[in-house]
């Protein structure tokens, strides 16, 4: 699976745990070696980072001789180097959004062909040549590869079943989850977002399929159809897939799923963080109805004020603006904004670096998003707000941290709502203000990272009796924020 959120070997699992650091320095450098050593002169260059892990998982996975190995597509699908698996067991699409638009396309039909793209053909018997009497029949290909999506858009789902229909798959529409809850019973997840039970569904699909196919359903009636008693969809263009009766082990594996990163709290005291990695429009409408569910429609403290903020980075082609107008409505008193850096000044974790993103580079497009909030702010008519940082002489170093320091124009007042830091980890101090005993005190004496534009906001964030962060935009921000909340994920 992919990006990794602390450590590279998150990536390549077995039976749920991270490749061990002993192994995967083992099958690191046997695959590099390989791979250097049976090159093409002609081709200088050495895989890009994700084929080179796909090819390694794929090494890790025949070398360790695992049973089943559940292989996420990185982008799109089509032309995705994990696609090279010609017969897969099954195959499933989860809900569509608009990402990666460079790559995959401009629209969502687009991007629907691009994930269409993993879809298989049935294989094609290998039949000797003495029977040639049954070559006419025999070689024809056996029904394509079943496959499984959740409830789309009409125009998406049909370009997935024009895809389905060119290569013979067999392609169903996965029914709601409720449909799984037989009588009075109901399935709880261990994941929080209703948007996690169109998932929940799909994994149902994909990990019964897998059981028929192998053979390991004989002889058990826990797994058979069970004819839906209402009319479960009303989207004709692609077949509804039969519901069944889970097994408890698929009852129990939905209950105790965890899933770092994704609708994630956790409670640090009077700061509780809100951890959610969605970078698209619809991954943040679900995080925006998880959020307000999840913390907004709580008691206020009744010894105190509560201050909510957001911390938030994008990257990539994706639109800002339309992502952080969709956080409007958990009104937010302050927004923080910073690079996927964990830390400015010394070496951190190397699992966390991008080479291809200069702080400079970054900063400058904190300070964008800084400009998108207060302008969505205004428009919404908020409270007056200064003007933001301009990018010139954006960095001064800070001889006493050795890290660098934002320095807005002299004349800046200070009570902004909106601020930037150059790391994750000067952010997080400033917001929890020394009141996470779970987060480090910072390296120099005086407490928390200080601002230069947000004296009232510490006062207020010190005072506070709940401070409530949600964390979101980018998978890689939630990786950094987890390492310094959650050290024992570097271990």
């Amino acid at each position: 699976s992919s990006p990794h959120l602390v450590q590279v070997r998150e990536r390549i699992r077995i039976n749920g745990q991270p490749l061990s650091k002993e192994l995967f320095s083992k099958y690191f450098w046997l695959v590099y070696r390989r791979l250097r050593d049976t090159k093409d002169e002609a081709q200088a260059d050495m895989p890009a980072y994700f084929r080179f892990l796909t090819i390694m998982a794929f090494h890790v996975f025949l070398q360790e001789k695992v049973d089943l190995a559940v292989v996420e597509v990185g982008i799109g699908g089509a032309f995705d180097c994990t696609n090279i698996i010609r017969t897969p067991v099954v195959c499933g699409v989860s809900s569509l959004g608009i990402d990666h638009t460079s790559i995959l396309g401009d629209t969502v039909e687009k991007i629907a062909w691009q994930k269409g793209g993993i879809f298989k053909v049935g294989r094609r018997p290998h039949v000797p040549a003495r029977r040639c009497v049954w070559i006419l029949t025999s070689h024809l290909p056996q029904p394509g590869v079943p496959a499984f999506t959740v409830p789309q858009p009409e125009q998406p789902l049909e370009v997935l079943r024009d895809r389905a229909q060119e290569c013979g798959c067999p392609l169903y529409l996965c029914p709601e989850l409720d449909a799984f809850e037989v009588g009075t019973r109901v399935l709880e997840l261990g994941l929080a977002g209703t948007h996690q039970r169109s998932n929940a569904a799909l994994a149902l699909q994909l990990s019964r399929t897998w059981l028929q196919r192998r053979g390991y359903e004989a002889g058990t009636s826990v797994l058979q159809d069970v004819l839906p008693s209402t009319e479960l969809s009303t989207q004709r263009s692609v077949p509804l897939a039969p519901t069944f009766c889970p097994s408890d082990a698929m009852i129990q594996g939905l209950r105790d799923t965890e899933w770092p990163g994704r609708t994630q709290v956790l409670p640090h005291g009077p700061v509780t963080w809100y951890i959610d990695g969605a970078h698209t429009t619809s991954s943040i409408q679900a995080c925006v109805c998880w959020f307000r569910q999840a913390a907004l429609n709580e008691d206020k403290p009744q010894d105190g004020s509560e201050v909510r903020v957001l911390l938030f980075n994008a990257t990539g082609d994706r639109d800002t603006a339309a992502l952080l107008k969709l956080l409007l409505p958990c009104h937010f008193d302050y927004a923080v904004f910073c690079p996927n850096f964990t830390e400015v000044s010394v070496a951190t974790n190397a699992d966390q670096q991008n080479f291809n993103v200069t702080l400079e580079n970054a900063l400058t497009r904190c300070v964008e998003n800084q400009k998108t909030w207060m302008r969505l702010m205004e428009e919404k008519g908020g409270p007056w707000l200064p003007a933001p940082l301009e990018v010139g002489g954006l960095l001064q170093p800070d001889p006493l941290r050795g890290s660098l320091l934002l320095v807005p124009p002299a004349e800046r007042p200070l009570n902004s709502t909106s601020l930037v830091f150059p790391c994750i980890s000067h952010a997080l101090q400033w917001i929890s203000q020394g009141r996470d005993p779970h987060l480090p005190p910072p390296a120099s004496k005086g407490g928390a990272h200080p601002h230069p534009v947000a004296a009232s906001g510490a006062v207020l964030l010190q005072e506070a009796a709940a401070i409530r962060v949600l964390v979101t935009g980018s998978l890689h921000l939630v990786g950094g924020v987890l390492k310094l909340l959650d050290p024992t994920l570097s271990q």
